[in-house]
Formats: structure tokens, sequence, C-alpha cells
């Protein structure tokens, strides 16, 4: 989006190839650009920021990092085995955008010195004037890139933090971000250096969440069994466990098992045999904590394009207000809808919203 130049803008570099490309496009536009660097207290923070140092050098930039590791593991961390706790299944990377990256880092940036906070995302912002007073208004878009689009994550933002916030790669695809990252042009900046991708929860150096919640919470095991009460076999847990899951279902014989449900007042774990069980799919859900970037709620009921986890498709949907949450409607039944996830709301490529699944 058009932004004047000339403006003061720091940029949050995680030493990976996004967001360093995201820090040269904001020079090359002609931004007083910073680079800053967040210490969430996790594995690889040391590696990490030793990048990003190394990135915003080459770009003659200045550069900080700022501990917020105190925060992190207050509000993402033990937010995360909490909620696993109490049997949801809690999305971290929502979290620390809203309470962290476009909370916290956001409050301590921003002053008379600085403009403007960026970041790597692949999302667009826009700025609309509206004829009614020449009211200003700013509209959280899809990214060109849509295998790389991270809008579903950034739901949480409102017309405050959008004001202030730019997203340099959202024009661009990843293969483009890489060639900038490669390019001669640039003098070798990065070449061969950040070609390690984020992983899905930065906290989290298992290869499965599940050895990582074993180690933080006091697990229970009990029976697995089917719609029939029939008894198949033990879990581990049920906070290891989440709707529509097949690993670490530890039954012999026929399967496999996909969990259908978790009767946490008896310790037990449903589960089914069938892929396409009745009870893997809901078509409506209530959602709480809702979030309408626009500010104001729109005129319910209102139809609108809907999913309930990252990386699926968005579907037709309608939305209504039943006290203080909302009933989203499918028009077809959605498979494995799971309590602690987000929905989110869509009209077209621009994002309206959206919230917490109860």
């Amino acid at each position: 989006m058009s932004r004047p130049k000339n403006k003061k803008v720091i940029v949050a570099m995680s030493g990976g190839v996004d967001s360093s490309v995201a820090a040269v496009l904001l020079k090359e536009q002609g931004y007083q650009v910073e680079g800053i660097f967040m210490r969430l207290g996790i594995a690889g923070d040391n590696e990490s920021e030793k990048s990003a140092r190394a990135a915003a050098k080459k770009l003659k930039i200045k550069f900080r990092a700022v501990d917020l590791s105190k925060e992190f593991k207050k509000k993402i961390i033990n937010y995360f085995i909490s909620e696993y706790e109490k049997g949801r299944t809690p999305n971290p990377c929502v979290m620390c955008n809203k309470e962290i990256k476009f909370g916290i880092l956001m409050d301590k940036v921003l002053n008379n010195k600085i403009d403007y906070i960026a970041t790597g995302h692949y999302a667009k912002s826009q700025k609309s004037i509206k004829s009614v007073k020449s009211k200003v208004t700013y509209k959280l878009l899809k990214a060109k890139d849509k295998n790389k689009d991270q809008s579903y994550f950034l739901y949480n933002l409102d017309q405050k933090i959008l004001k202030q916030c730019l997203f340099p790669l959202g024009d661009y695809t990843k293969d483009e971000v890489r060639e900038i990252a490669k390019n001669e042009t640039l003098k070798g900046k990065f070449r061969d250096r950040f070609q390690k991708e984020s992983q899905e929860i930065c906290f989290i150096r298992d290869k499965y969440y599940g050895d990582f919640l074993k180690k933080h919470l006091k697990l229970k095991t009990g029976d697995i069994v089917d719609a029939n009460n029939n008894i198949l076999g033990k879990h581990k847990g049920l906070p290891l466990y989440t709707i529509g899951q097949r690993r670490d279902v530890s039954i012999g014989g026929t399967g496999p098992y996909y969990v259908v449900g978790l009767n946490r007042r008896k310790n037990q774990l449903v589960v089914s045999n069938n892929k396409n069980d009745k009870n893997l799919f809901s078509k409506k859900l209530v959602a709480k904590k809702v979030n309408w970037i626009s500010g104001r709620i729109p005129e319910l009921p209102i139809k609108v394009k809907a999913k309930v986890r990252y990386r699926m498709n968005e579907q037709s949907a309608a939305i209504n207000k039943i006290k203080n949450k909302y009933m989203i409607k499918f028009s077809n039944p959605q498979r494995a809808v799971m309590s602690g996830q987000s929905v989110v709301f869509y009209k077209g490529s621009e994002i309206l919203g959206g919230g917490i699944i109860t």
C-alpha cells in the first residue's frame, strides 16, 4: 500500500529470509529503516539473532535486540500448555501476533521517532477513504502468494495497528523473495545465509508437539473407547489428542482410528475407524472473542467465506449473533472443528475478522 516516504520504520527481524527481504524492500522504497530482534528465550535465539544482526549490518541499518522472554513465556508458552490441559487446541501463532508482535513489541518501539512497524508476513494492508466525512479506514488483504498467505494469523489486527503497520512482502511470491535475497544486484547481502524456514511452532523443537506437552503436564492414562463404549485400548493422556487425530491412537488390529471425542469426565478417548464418521463433522460452531478489523460489527446475519484451519480452503458460511457470542453456520459440514482454534472470515480478498472456536 502507498505510504509516505522518508518515514522511519522498524522491522521485526527474525534472521530469516522473509523479514530480511522486508527490510531490503523498505530501504529501497526510501524509508529510514531500523531492525529489531525479539529475544524469546527459546532454542535457536542466539543463532537467529546473529543472522538478523548480520543482515542489518550488510544493509547498513541500525539494529537492536529486545528481551521479551518473560512476556513470551507467560502469554504464549503458558497459554499453549494451559489450553491443552483444558482440552482445547490452541493456535500459538495467532496469539503471538496479537500479544507479542503487534502488542508488547509494538508498544515498546512505536514512539515519536518511529512511524511504522513492519514484519515479514505475507499479507497486505490497504488504505481506503470513505466519502462520508472522508473517513480513513484500513483493510487487511490476502497476499499475492496464495500458498504463503498468512492473513489467517492476523485477524486480530485493528484500525490502530493497521494504520502503523507495513507488510512489504504482500505483493511478492516466495520465489520472488528468495530471488531478491540471493540477487547479485543486492551485492550478495544474503546469498547463502538465511535459508532456514521458521518452524510452525517456534518454541517446540521436538518433532511432535506431544513430546513437549509430556514434559510440562501431568498426564493420566485412560481408556480408548468406540461410540458404543467398547474399550479398545489405552490412551496416554487426553491433552495429547485432538479431534481428527490419528497419530498416537495406539490400538492393535483394525485401523487406523481417528479421534472423534474427548470425554474428560470419564477420562476416555472416543475413536472411530471411519475417517468420515459423522462425529468428525460439524455444520455449526460458536465463536467468542471475535474481532472485526473494521472496528464495526457488520449488519447480521452476514454471508461470508470462512475457514477453521490455516491450511484449508475457505467455505461458505453465515454469521449471526447470539448474546455475546457468534454462531457460524456452514453450507456444508466441516471436518475436525476444534475448540481453541480460530475461525476467520473473508469477503473476497479481504479479511473481515475472526474469533476463537468454543
